[in-house]
């Protein structure tokens, strides 16, 4: 069931939230202190190509927040927003309904994503 949900998930939307998940990183890549960044961004967008069958587990301390603050004054607060109305536009369907749930999950990753680990 889960090859058949990440199948739907890339031909329905998920492709376009993992491309902008890879064009952030690349714009992180640009300078030395976006590395670690634009490597996280890169472990991100595999997992939003292929979300099902995975979980994000959270933890964080001090310097993720410090982190996660720049994040969303830079990038975060524009994925967290397209995620959201990708699940909205998912869940006007019924069968859309766990599609749509797995997008607003990723509005909360893009709003905070350091300190989260895929499992």
């Amino acid at each position: 069931m889960r090859t058949l949900g990440n199948i739907i998930w890339v031909s329905f939307g998920g492709i376009i939230l993992a491309v902008v998940w890879v064009l952030c990183a690349i714009i992180c890549f640009c300078s030395i202190v976006g590395i670690p960044i634009g490597v996280q961004c890169l472990k991100f967008a595999r997992f939003v190509l292929w979300p099902f069958g995975s979980t994000i587990k959270y933890s964080g301390s001090n310097v993720h927040f410090a982190i996660n603050l720049i994040w969303i004054l830079l990038f975060g607060w524009e994925l967290a927003l397209l995620s959201f109305v990708i699940g909205l536009i998912w869940c006007i369907t019924i069968i859309g309904i766990p599609f749509g749930v797995q997008s607003i999950k990723f509005s909360q990753l893009a709003f905070m994503p350091f300190g989260a680990e895929i499992i």
